[in-house]
Order: C-alpha cells, then structure tokens, then sequence
C-alpha cells in the first residue's frame, strides 16, 4: 500500500513538471530500456557461466571505442564511464516547436520587499501568486515551464499547436496582473502594507522554441532558443 501511493505522488509531480505527451515519451523509453535490459541479462549470464566470448554481442564501450577512436589514444576512450556511454547511447526527448509564445513574468518590486520579510512571509507571497498563475494557465491553455526565484516561465504553442499562441499569452499575462491585485491586497492584512504596492512585469516574445527533457539526477523539462532569451530580456528590461 505505503509503494502504491509513493507511486502516485511521484506520478502527480511528474505531471505537473512535464508535458502529457513528453511525460509518455519519457515512461515509453523506460520500459523499452527495462525490456531490453532483462532480454540482454539471460544471455550475459550464460556467456560468464561457460566462459565463451560472445561473436556478436559487444559492450556499448566497445563500441562505441571502434567507432570513435580515429587516431585517439585508447586510455582517452578508457577513461569514459559507464554513464558516460549510457548517454551517448541514448535518444534525447526534444523537439522544434516552430509557432509559440513565451512569457517571463516576475514580481516588481520583490527583492527590497523579500529583504525585510521572514522565510514563511516570503514563501506565502509566492505560493499565493504562482498557485493563481497555476489556476489561471490551465484555464488558458498555457503551459507552465518552471519557476526561477520570484520569475514564472510558461508558454503556449506547445506542446500543442496553438494557432492563437500571441493572443493567448497575452490575455494570460493581462489576467494575472489583474488577479495579482487582489492577491496582494488581500495578503496585505497578514505581510505588511507595503506589500500592495507589489505589481507583475511580464516580457513576452513569439517564435520557434526547442523544447525538452534535460535528463540527469534531476531531470526537467526546458526550453531553448532565441524566443525564450529574447522574452526574458523583455521582462528584465520592462518597468
């Protein structure tokens, strides 16, 4: 029981940090990887048994050395390890996603105010603002990428198409200044005055965006591109 609901906590923030369609992707090309691996598993065991080198099979070291060496020397190829060849060997989850819209919008304003606040303040102020951004995003069709400090990513055209994506993100960022308003003077009351004065700036910018899963121990999912850094120089530079 205590595994099973493990599992559907890892299942509910794995689908809130990756798209329906990446997320499937992602489970599809485990259980390819597991299925092969236990196909492979009988086969080395009874090679190790009877001592008999195999003709065909070779280690992804092995071959991954025969096809990358060219006049290198072997102890550069020796010094890769076996993660080092797993992810040479394995395919990337991304894709070009050539009509979308990206939004960064953070809170104007933030750093002077954080600065006189305890940690619990500041975590209140957050939660408050990125959960009615959250709600209002999946009212909309946009998709959230990630939050960086007081900075909300999203986007829209992906993961699907979206032939609206300018006007989406638009009436998005408008209804989350909108709804900013009311959060802050309601939290006044708890966080201090000052804390109306609190206002959204949001840069936006519409293009293609390479989008997709950056495998390590922390996997996520992320965007890429001249859209994306050029919608982040909007919000910085916006007032």
């Amino acid at each position: 029981r205590l595994v099973l609901e493990n599992s559907k906590i890892d299942h509910a923030v794995a689908k809130q940090m990756f798209p329906q369609r990446v997320l499937q992707r992602i489970i599809h090309q485990d259980k390819t990887n597991t299925n092969t691996e236990q196909a492979q598993q009988p086969q080395q065991r009874l090679e190790t048994e009877i001592e008999i080198p195999s003709q065909s099979y070779q280690h992804p070291k092995q071959e991954l050395k025969s096809l990358l060496m060219n006049g290198q020397d072997d102890d550069d190829v020796e010094k890769l390890t076996d993660e080092d060849v797993f992810l040479l060997h394995k395919s990337p989850l991304a894709e070009l996603f050539p009509y979308c819209t990206v939004a960064f919008t953070d809170i104007s304003g933030f750093s002077p105010w954080s600065s006189e606040r305890e940690p619990a303040q500041v975590f209140t102020l957050l939660e408050s603002i990125f959960q009615t951004m959250d709600a209002l995003a999946r009212r909309r069709g946009v998709f959230k990428v990630e939050t960086i400090g007081d900075c909300y990513v999203a986007v829209s055209g992906l993961p699907e198409p979206n032939p609206h994506h300018a006007l989406t993100m638009t009436r998005f960022a408008k209804y989350c200044m909108i709804k900013m308003r009311d959060v802050v003077h309601k939290l006044a009351v708890r966080l201090g005055p000052d804390t109306k004065d609190l206002s959204l700036r949001s840069g936006l910018h519409s293009g293609p965006v390479t989008a997709g899963v950056l495998r390590g121990d922390k996997s996520r999912f992320q965007l890429f591109g001249d859209t994306v850094n050029t919608a982040a120089r909007m919000e910085q530079t916006g007032i």
